[in-house]
C-alpha cells in the first residue's frame, strides 16, 4: 500500500530514461571539468607502443601513435561540450533575440526575418553546416560559426510563435491599457512566458550539436588532428581497421552524452507541462 501511494506521488516526469539522463550528463560535465586532475596521461603525448590494445594499464588502448585513447577521450569531453554550450547558446541569442521582434513589431520586420528562416531552413542542416565550413575553412572557431548558423532559425520561429501567442492574451491587453512602454511590455509581460518551450529545445538540441559537431571533425571541417576531439579521434580510428578501441571510446561518449540529453530534454519538458497544468 506504501509503495504504490509513493509510486502515485511521484512526478511522472521523474522516469529511469529522465534520471539515467541527469546521471550520464552529470558525469560528462564533471569529467569535462576535473579532466587535469585525474592523473591521466597527456592526451597529446605518446605514451606506450603503437595500437596496444585495451589493458590495466591503458584502458581503452593506444592510437597509431601511442597515445592513450582513454585520457584523450576524457580531455576531448571538455572541447565537444564547449563547443556545444557556445553553440546552443549563441543560437539562442542570436534566434530568440530576432524571433521576439519579428512577433512583436510585425510588419515588414516579420517578412525579412521569416524569409531569412524559411530560406535557412530549405537547406539540410548538415549540408548547410558543411559547406558554411568548407567556406570559412577548418577549425574548432569556424565550426561552431557553421553550426550557429544552422541553430538559430529554429529558435527564431519558435520565439516569434511564442511572442505571437503570448501577446493576444488579457494580462497583456490590460498592460497595454495601463499605459505599458514598449520594451516593459516586450520584457516583463511577453517574453517572461516565453522560454519554456525554448529551454527545453536548447537542452536536447546540446547533444545534436555535439553529434553535428563531431560529424564535421570526421570529415575534416572542424578539429584537426593532434586535437583530442571526439569526431576527429573517430576519424582517425576509421583508418585503422582492427584496432577497434580507437574509435570507440569517442564514438561510446557521442552515443551515451547524446541520449542523456535528450533524455534530460524530455524529463524537462514533461516538468513544465505539469507545473503548467498544475
Amino acid at each position: 500500500m506504501a509503495e504504490a501511494l509513493a509510486r502515485a506521488r511521484r512526478p511522472s516526469w521523474l522516469t529511469v530514461p529522465v534520471a539515467l539522463g541527469v546521471v550520464v550528463v552529470a558525469f560528462w560535465i564533471v569529467a569535462a571539468l576535473t579532466a587535469p586532475l585525474w592523473g591521466l596521461d597527456e592526451p597529446l603525448k605518446m605514451v606506450a607502443r603503437r595500437l596496444q590494445p585495451p589493458s590495466a594499464e591503458h584502458w581503452l588502448g593506444t592510437d597509431a601513435l601511442g597515445r592513450d585513447v582513454f585520457s584523450r577521450t576524457i580531455h576531448g569531453a571538455r572541447i565537444s561540450l564547449a563547443i556545444a554550450a557556445v553553440v546552443v547558446l549563441a543560437a539562442v541569442a542570436i534566434g530568440a533575440g530576432l524571433g521576439a521582434l519579428a512577433g512583436f513589431f510585425g510588419g515588414w520586420w516579420d517578412a525579412a526575418v521569416m524569409r531569412l528562416v524559411d530560406v535557412t531552413l530549405a537547406f539540410p542542416p548538415v549540408l548547410l553546416a558543411m559547406a558554411v565550413a568548407a567556406t570559412l575553412g577548418p577549425g574548432l572557431e569556424n565550426a561552431a560559426v557553421a553550426l550557429v548558423a544552422v541553430w538559430w532559425p529554429v529558435y527564431a520561429r519558435l520565439m516569434r510563435a511564442q511572442v505571437l501567442e503570448v501577446k493576444t492574451r488579457e494580462h497583456v491587453e490590460a498592460a497595454i491599457a495601463g499605459g505599458a512602454t514598449r520594451s516593459r511590455l516586450l520584457f516583463k509581460h511577453i517574453l517572461s512566458l516565453c522560454w519554456t518551450p525554448i529551454q527545453v529545445n536548447a537542452t536536447m538540441d546540446v547533444g545534436q550539436v555535439i553529434l553535428l559537431a563531431a560529424a564535421l571533425s570526421f570529415i575534416g571541417l572542424g578539429a584537426s588532428p593532434p586535437t583530442p576531439e571526439w569526431g576527429a579521434m573517430i576519424s582517425e580510428g576509421a583508418t585503422q581497421f582492427y584496432s577497434w578501441w580507437i574509435a570507440f571510446g569517442p564514438g561510446f561518449a557521442i552515443l551515451t552524452l547524446v541520449l542523456g540529453f535528450n533524455f534530460l530534454g524530455d524529463g524537462l519538458r514533461d516538468l513544465m507541462d505539469e507545473r503548467s497544468s498544475r
